[in-house]
C-alpha cells in the first residue's frame, strides 16, 4: 500500500487523539505500517544521495559504514559488530550532567543503584571477588564496555576490575563525558589496562577542558575516540573547534544516529522523525548530518576514522549478538523503545511540504476515512 502523504496525515492525526491503550484494528495497523514504510523509504533515498557524495565510503562486512584507514577502526566496535561483545559492565548510577539526548533524561535522580560493592554484568550482580569464578566457568567475551552512567563520578573503583580483565586479555573500553577526568585518573586507567576510551564530546558542547582531556588520554590509552549522538548542536560546535579537536590526534569519531525513547522524545518535539524497521525512532537530520560530516572529513583528509553508527548498524549489531548467543535464525533484540507508537511525533514530517513520498497511490476501498468498519 503506497499511501499518500495527505491520507497518512489524516489518519495519523486521528490516531494521535486516541487513548494510548486503545488497540487499532487490523486495517488501521496496515495504515500505520504503510505510512512508516513510506517515510522510511523517502528517508533512505535521501541518505543514499548523500552517501553517493562521499568518496571512499567503506563497509565493515556490510554491517556498518565508515571512512578512513580501516586499521584505525575501533576494536571495541569490531567486538560489537563481529565478535562476542559488547558485554556491558555497570557500576555508577549517577551523572554530573543532564543532556537532552540522554536516554535517562528527567530520571537521573531516580536511577536504581547497582548495589554497594557490586557490579552489574550480563544482568547479574557480582562482587569483585566473584570475577575469578565467572572467568573460570563462562567463555570470556571479545570485549566489554563500562557504561551507565558517568564512571568518573567514582573512577577509583574501576581500576582493580579493569586490571583483572586486562590480565585475561579481554578488550575493554569506557564511555565518559570527560568533564571530570584528570591527567592522574586517565593515567591510572591506562596503567590498569584500559584499551580504549570514548568521550561524549556533545555532552559538554565540545568544552575546551574535555578537548584537552582527549589529548591527555592519548598519552596513556591506546585507542581514544569521540562517540556522540549526532545533533545540530554538536555538528555546529564541532566545526567551530575542529582544529583543536583534530589536534588531539583522536583515533576515531563515532557519529551515533540519535534514537529516542519516552524520556527524551519531547526534547525534540517538532523534528521530522522516521522509524527504522519498526524499531528505533530518530530525527531524520541525525544521520543526514553524519553523512555530511563524513563527506567533509574525507574531502579534508582527516587522519582518523569517522564511523556512521546508524540505526542500520544497531540492527546489524543485535543480529550478530543473537547469533553469537546461539539464538534462533532471525532473532534480535532490536525493537521499538516505545510500548505504544507516539503517532503525534510523525505529524511534523507529514505536514512538511518539503518532505515528499517517493510514490503515492489512492487508498484501497475500505481503508478510507469513514469506510473502515472492522
Amino acid at each position: 500500500m503506497k499511501i499518500s502523504k495527505k491520507d497518512a496525515l489524516i489518519w495519523f492525526e486521528f490516531f494521535a487523539q486516541l487513548p494510548e491503550d486503545e488497540e487499532l484494528m487490523s486495517k488501521q495497523q496496515e495504515i500505520v505500517f504503510a505510512t512508516l514504510a513510506q517515510i522510511e523509504a523517502a528517508v533512505e533515498k535521501r541518505n543514499e544521495l548523500l552517501m553517493a557524495q562521499i568518496k571512499g565510503l567503506k563497509t565493515l562486512e556490510g554491517r556498518t559504514r565508515f571512512i578512513g584507514d580501516e586499521n584505525k577502526f575501533s576494536p571495541g566496535c569490531r567486538s560489537c559488530l563481529l565478535g562476542t561483545g559488547l558485554s556491558a559492565i555497570r557500576k555508577t548510577n549517577k551523572c554530573n550532567l543532564e543532556c537532552k539526548f540522554c536516554y535517562n533524561y528527567g530520571e537521573l535522580d531516580d536511577i536504581a543503584p547497582i548495589g554497594e560493592g557490586l557490579w552489574g554484568i550480563g544482568g547479574t550482580k557480582f562482587y569483585e571477588q566473584d570475577l575469578d569464578l565467572l572467568l573460570k566457568i563462562q567463555d570470556k567475551p571479545t570485549g566489554i564496555a563500562y557504561v551507565y552512567l558517568e564512571p568518573f563520578m567514582e573512577i577509583e573503583k574501576y581500576y582493580s576490575v579493569i586490571k583483572k580483565f586486562n590480565q585475561v586479555e579481554i578488550y575493554q573500553h569506557l564511555y565518559t563525558n570527560g568533564t571530570l577526568a584528570t591527567e592522574e585518573t586517565l593515567k591510572a586507567l591506562g596503567e590498569a589496562g584500559l584499551n580504549e576510551i570514548r568521550f561524549n564530546l556533545g555532552a559538554s558542547n565540545c568544552a575546551d577542558k574535555v578537548i584537552e582531556n582527549i589529548a591527555i588520554a592519548k598519552k596513556y590509552i591506546n585507542n581514544v575516540g569521540i562517540e556522540t549522538p549526532m545533533t545540530p548542536e554538536f555538528f555546529e560546535t564541532f566545526f567551530k573547534k575542529k582544529q583543536a579537536i583534530l589536534a588531539t590526534k583522536v583515533d576515531f569519531i563515532n557519529c551515533a544516529e540519535l534514537h529516542l525513547n519516552a524520556n527524551n522524545i519531547d526534547n525534540y518535539y517538532g523534528a521530522n522523525m522516521y522509524m527504522a524497521r519498526h524499531g528505533y525512532i530518530s530525527p531524520i537530520w541525525s544521520r543526514e548530518l553524519t553523512l555530511q560530516f563524513m563527506r567533509i572529513a574525507i574531502d579534508e583528509q582527516w587522519n582518523l576514522i569517522v564511523h556512521d553508527c546508524s540505526n542500520h548498524t544497531k540492527f546489524a549489531r543485535d543480529l550478530n549478538l543473537a547469533a553469537k548467543e546461539g539464538k534462533w535464525f532471525g532473532a534480535s533484540n532490536y525493537v521499538s523503545e516505545f510500548a505504544c507508537l507516539p503517532y503525534a511525533a510523525f505529524l511534523p514530517i507529514l505536514k512538511d511540504p518539503n518532505f515528499k513520498f517517493l510514490v503515492e497511490e489512492e487508498l484501497p476501498v475500505g481503508y478510507r476515512p469513514g469506510e473502515m468498519l472492522y
